[in-house]
């Protein structure tokens, strides 16, 4: 280890850095994990997730998918414009998959892996906040705040993967953002009617709204301006469900019930290039998008797997070394920045009422609709990446 503490210290406990500590359990690399929360396994967080099959294989080689309980296939997605012609139907069968995707808990996936980091020959520092680091040629030191103590440890490769909470971390990195202009209402709708494992991406000049099947019920996720939301969040439930049902209309039968209201800001958020000299950047750290499509999480745990891949795939190489992150760089850095431009392009020509702007977004839906070759390349970029 060149006289280090570790050769790889990963910073956030969450799906993105867990999945990076697990997939190098057994390479011989030391690696340590230091998470804020004092249980790695436990979240409160009621939000669930959705995620794509091509994420389901992953979880499935890191043996985290056996133990997520309860999952949801999402078998075709139903996309359409609001006051506009123009959709289009997305299924599993046309992509030749048994799914298109999954919905989950958030909070039972960060279980799952948490369970997995206490069970793998993994150094878990729990309950410890990063209060600063310093990185020289050959490593980087740590230091970190555990209960009153403050310590530090050494290592090849700092991985950034917590979410984005500590923003001294991402020190000599250049930060673009925008703001939308919209905040997410999200919650857990019953509907009068079966979802039948169909999902719902409707795109309205407000902003998009989903419905995301999840057991006998689904997920909302509903964009509109932020003084929009503050009165929704201001209804009562059957003033909110009359509200949603105008909104997104009848497709998916009656609103019933709402549980789990909640709302947050959408911003979009990425460094320009998340590799560091012995830094990398994951998940949220790196960029947090909009919602719209559902990429964020599905691109975080690619870059963390390939992450993995590539300092599994020469163990001569210095884990943090110039040689190494380059080659994940070039490796990750089309997937990335594609995905980070659809997002952006989707929010920008479907959350608008301009029309002109109708007109294509109709077209572009029918495209879909009429050309099954088209449709299917576009299912496996929602779905594997570029």
């Amino acid at each position: 280890m060149s006289g280090h503490d570790f050769d790889i210290v990963i910073v956030g406990g969450g799906p993105v850095g867990a999945a990076v500590a697990i997939a190098l359990v057994g390479s011989g690399l030391s690696v340590a994990v230091i998470e804020a929360r004092t249980g790695a396994g436990t979240s409160k967080d009621a939000r669930t997730l959705a995620m794509s099959y091509g994420s389901r294989l992953i979880l499935e080689r890191l043996g985290i998918w056996p133990q997520l309980e309860p999952v949801t296939p999402i078998e075709s997605i139903h996309v359409s414009q609001r006051g506009g012609f123009g959709r289009t139907l997305l299924s599993a069968q046309e992509a030749h998959l048994p799914a298109l995707g999954y919905v989950v808990r958030y909070a039972g996936l960060q279980q799952a892996f948490g369970k997995a980091l206490a069970s793998e020959h993994i150094t878990l520092l729990a309950g410890a906040e990063v209060t600063d680091t310093q990185s020289t040629a050959d490593g980087v030191t740590i230091e970190y705040r555990q209960q009153t103590s403050v310590q530090s440890i050494t290592a090849r490769l700092l991985i950034v993967a917590d979410g984005g909470a500590s923003a001294g971390l991402r020190a000599g990195a250049t930060v673009k953002s925008r703001e939308y202009g919209q905040h997410a209402v999200v919650g857990l709708v019953e509907t009068s009617q079966p979802h039948a494992r169909k999902a719902y991406e409707r795109f309205t000049p407000d902003g998009p709204i989903a419905l995301l099947p999840f057991e006998h019920r689904c997920a909302l996720v509903w964009t509109a301006a932020p003084d929009a939301v503050d009165s929704l969040m201001a209804l009562p439930p059957t003033g909110f469900l009359e509200k949603l049902q105008r909104h997104f209309g009848d497709r998916a039968g009656r609103f019933m019930s709402i549980e789990a209201r909640a709302r947050f800001p959408l911003t979009l958020r990425y460094v320009a290039d998340p590799v560091l000299p012995r830094t990398v950047l994951l998940g949220n750290a790196a960029q947090a998008l909009h919602p719209i499509a559902g990429q964020g999480f599905n691109l975080g745990l690619r870059d963390a797997w390939e992450l993995a891949e590539t300092l599994l795939s020469d163990p001569t190489l210095d884990p943090g070394g110039d040689a190494c992150l380059a080659k994940y760089r070039a490796v990750r850095r089309p997937d990335r920045l594609r995905g980070i431009a659809l997002t952006h392009s989707l929010v920008k020509i479907f959350s608008n009422d301009f029309a002109p702007l109708q007109v294509t977004r109709g077209a572009a839906l029918s495209l879909l609709e009429l050309v099954p070759p088209v449709k299917r390349a576009f299912m496996q970029r929602m779905i594997f990446g570029a």
